[in-house]
């Protein structure tokens, strides 16, 4: 393992917690650096499971679990946040080298530790309170008026978590458990910013992307990179992402979610201290991928050249409504006809309504051209049942 200029590599054995999508596509880069693979997950048919020299099947959330997969490990990194921290505290006392590092993931996992923490740092973002119930979250709203997100401090993943509170009725959907309530921002535009840093404090950072959400999951189901956006939102939006990195002290790989306001205020929404559902085009449409990025950060090695060397766009693959059984992919030989367009699907035999099940990148030296053709696969491909 490369740590300082003039010392040699060796492959080492590296654990990953975690073994969706994310993991597979960090174990597709990580065979170029012949390193020994093993993934934790508790799915015995996770993505990963077949890439991996290693594969344990256990709890994320289980203390024993993690604890006995990171002690085989020479370092531990993780492709979800929700995970026992404690089981990684312990882990690093003993000397093995866990990256994000588990401060920091105490701190994402709850997000009322995470808006404290860009309050205290004079990091922009929404306003907000943190409440105890459900009760304290209506006699708040009851106090203020207006309209409020609730976020659940803990738990809260790829939209589940979140409710929107504008009326009395809408309470009864609200959440009775520590929660932010945050003033429901105005926005025009919601972008993502990732920026990787090692154990140097080197750091390196990408271009923005612009950001689609599916208005039923509020998933992200299509993007675009570089996002159209002036130069000086686009260098104010990594500058912010870079002293977040450099604040947090992280090791490997950061995205930074922000709401770009009507009068061009940026505001972070949230972070992820891992590979991010906004980097997926990254493989195809930057000189390094954010997959290649991570390694690069966790192993202390030089960070790689994040040019955007042509536009993309990238569209989620997402689960039919309604529909729970064993996958069946249409109009993938459609879609193949298009120039350009790069398949990722993640191997989940299970397609369940808005699982992300896979996704398509688009690549054009005209944007607009690329969104044309992105809307054509979007339209096209679906990830159904029989």
């Amino acid at each position: 393992m490369h740590n300082k200029k003039g010392m040699s590599f060796k492959a080492i054995a590296l654990g990953i917690i975690g073994g969706g999508q994310l993991g597979k596509m960090l174990i597709q880069e990580a065979v170029n650096y012949n390193l020994k693979i093993s993934v934790l997950d508790p799915d015995k048919d996770a993505p990963c499971r077949f890439l991996c020299e290693s594969f344990s099947c256990g709890s994320l959330q289980d203390f024993d679990t993690v604890y006995e997969f990171g002690k085989k490990q020479e370092l531990v990194t993780i492709e979800i946040e929700h995970v026992n921290v404690d089981a990684l505290f312990c882990l690093e006392q003993e000397g093995i080298p866990v990256y994000p590092q588990p401060q920091v993931l105490k701190m994402v996992q709850d997000k009322g530790l995470q808006k404290l923490f860009y309050t205290n740092h004079q990091i922009p973002t929404a306003d907000f309170v943190l409440v105890e119930d459900k009760e304290e979250a209506f006699a708040l709203w009851k106090k203020q008026g207006g309209s409020f997100v609730q976020k659940l401090r803990k738990g809260g993943y790829d939209g589940k978590g979140v409710v929107k509170l504008s009326c009395e009725t809408d309470f009864e959907e609200a959440f009775d458990s520590p929660s932010v309530m945050e003033h429901q921002v105005d926005f025009k535009k919601e972008l993502a910013v990732i920026v990787s840093r090692n154990a140097q404090g080197l750091m390196s950072v990408y271009d923005a992307v612009e950001m689609d959400f599916n208005p039923q999951q509020n998933l992200v189901e299509f993007l675009q990179m570089p996002a159209e956006i002036s130069n000086t939102i686009q260098q104010k939006a990594q500058d912010i992402a870079c002293r977040i990195a450099e604040e947090s002290g992280i090791i490997g790989l950061l995205a930074v979610e922000f709401f770009l306001t009507h009068d061009d205020r940026l505001l972070v929404n949230e972070i992820a201290p891992r590979p991010h559902n906004s980097g997926h085009q990254t493989i195809e449409s930057c000189r390094t991928s954010q997959y290649a990025q991570h390694l690069r950060a966790i192993l202390n090695m030089p960070p790689g050249n994040t040019q955007t060397h042509t536009p993309s766009v990238m569209v989620n693959l997402l689960g039919e409504p309604e529909r729970n059984g064993l996958v069946v992919y249409e109009g993938l030989y459609d879609i193949l006809k298009i120039p350009n367009v790069y398949v990722h699907l993640y191997g989940k035999k299970i397609c369940k309504p808005f699982r992300k099940m896979g996704h398509i990148t688009v690549l054009h030296s005209d944007i607009k051209e690329a969104v044309k053709n992105a809307r054509m696969v979007q339209k096209t491909i679906k990830a159904t049942t029989n």
